[in-house]
């Protein structure tokens, strides 16, 4: 991070400085106490969305002011360490570093690179097709992305892409958006996916199926987003291999490399196949690191646990997601999502407004609760918001994915910011991407999308 006072300190000084007014004035509809919760929320928000600080200092300055202020319990302060999400990231650093020590990252890297070859345009966009492939056979955005990373910085190490250079940030940010922004269209592929679909259930006995979101969702959101994110990075980040990636044969597997191979293989069939066992991806994760770590087994060397997981990962997750948890115990997520419902002042026979209100809606939410959130915020409205836009219950629904797939920063998607720690790519050059592709949703997207929509028949 750099010393000096630029755009991105200016922007957080003012977002500290609304965040204290905020907790010294509260606004109607919101308690004190409410309101140094939504304070401190706020001013968390703004150092993750601007990178102003790194983001494990962030994390542990909201922890510690939390606490301090006794704004919340420390069961909901400290609430992301108990998570799943938290214990599935922790287990992925470990496999990624096993993966990355005993030389397996490298083979699969040749094997990839192998059928990439050394075009430019052919590296980045077969990145994001893996990561997309990924999608649809691993239910876990995070397992995804700390699976593909290793392999990933392998590939950009051997095509001659040193820490710091463009290409290697473009081979970063492709992996970190294609496993997560595409995945937004594929039914069991995220989190927010998976919180709409069991909100819909408990609430109105109504259970997305998954051919119907994906024809919905996967054309426009899925696979033309993909293109458009291979496309930006292109025009983003131009570069081009120093040189051809020297793929000599490679003897046959031994010792930790052969094991960490059978791990990986039985982790990704496990993971893949959760529908049937039942078991979370988080615990799979975290069993296959325990294994890993058995001595007698000589994965990697002991010292690499203390030398090479990034630790400040971890405290980044965990303080996102006690974050969302003072957010909802605030308040605060549903009075936004109050005022929001009283001003778009929805009705019947006017599709385009319902479509472009309740996606903007949505992708606004997130900004505050994150993307799980927003089905938390929005589900128990959809029926509310579909009898005032005269649109069915499940079309209402439905455009909560459109609105939570539009992520406007990276902080919001936590999966997106790992993948960047991992690879050493700043904050700045995810927000810039992220704004890009903002913009070409916005732009070009969503309008595709509204037609998509009535095409099928979901807007009437």
């Amino acid at each position: 991070m750099s010393r000096r006072f630029g755009p991105a300190h200016s922007i957080a000084t003012a977002v500290l400085l609304l965040a204290l007014l905020l907790a010294l004035f509260p606004p109607a509809g919101l308690s004190p106490a409410g309101a140094r919760m939504a304070a401190l929320s706020l001013a968390t928000i703004g150092l993750f969305a601007t990178g102003a600080l790194p983001e494990h200092v962030t994390a542990l300055l909201f922890f510690a002011i939390a606490m301090l202020l006794q704004v919340a319990p420390a069961q909901a302060v400290f609430s992301g360490f108990e998570s799943t999400a938290f214990w599935l990231v922790f287990g992925g650093l470990v496999i990624g570093v096993g993966i990355r020590t005993t030389g397996l990252a490298e083979r699969l890297a040749d094997a990839i690179a192998k059928r990439l070859g050394n075009s430019y345009a052919a590296i980045i966009g077969g990145t994001v097709a893996l990561g997309v492939a990924l999608a649809f056979l691993m239910p876990s955005t995070m397992g995804r992305t700390l699976v593909l990373m290793p392999i990933v910085l392998a590939m950009a190490e051997g095509l001659g892409f040193p820490q710091g250079s463009i290409g290697r940030v473009a081979m970063v940010l492709a992996a970190g958006f294609s496993t997560m922004i595409p995945a937004f269209s594929i039914l069991p592929a995220t989190v927010p996916a998976l919180v709409l679909s069991g909100a819909s259930e408990t609430l109105y006995g109504l259970k997305p199926i998954y051919g119907s979101y994906l024809a919905l969702h996967f054309p426009v959101l899925g696979f033309l987003k993909a293109v458009a994110l291979w496309l930006l990075i292109l025009w983003l980040y131009p570069d081009k291999p120093a040189a051809e990636r020297d793929l000599k044969p490679r003897g046959a597997m031994r010792g930790g490399e052969r094991t960490m191979a059978v791990l990986l293989a039985l982790a990704l069939v496990l993971w893949a196949s959760d529908f049937l066992h039942g078991i979370s991806p988080a615990w799979i994760g975290l069993a296959v690191a325990a294994v890993c770590l058995l001595p007698f087994l000589a994965v990697f060397p002991a010292q690499a646990f203390n030398d090479k997981i990034n630790y400040g990962s971890l405290f980044y997750v965990a303080g996102v997601l006690g974050l969302g948890a003072l957010v909802s115990q605030s308040g605060a997520g549903n009075l936004i999502a109050g005022w929001a419902l009283a001003a778009i002042d929805l009705h019947p026979g006017e599709p385009l407004k319902a479509f472009a209100s309740v996606v903007g809606l949505s992708a606004v939410s997130a900004m505050f609760v994150t993307q799980p959130g927003v089905p938390v915020i929005m589900t128990p409205l959809a029926r509310e918001l579909a009898e005032a836009a005269g649109l069915s219950l499940p079309a209402m629904l439905m455009l909560q994915v459109v609105g939570f797939s539009t992520v406007i920063l990276p902080y919001q998607t936590p999966p997106l910011v790992v993948a960047m720690q991992l690879g050493q790519v700043r904050m700045a050059d995810g927000n810039r991407l992220c704004l890009w592709l903002l913009a070409v949703t916005l732009l070009v997207l969503l309008p595709l999308d509204y037609f998509w929509w009535h095409a099928l028949g979901w807007l009437g």
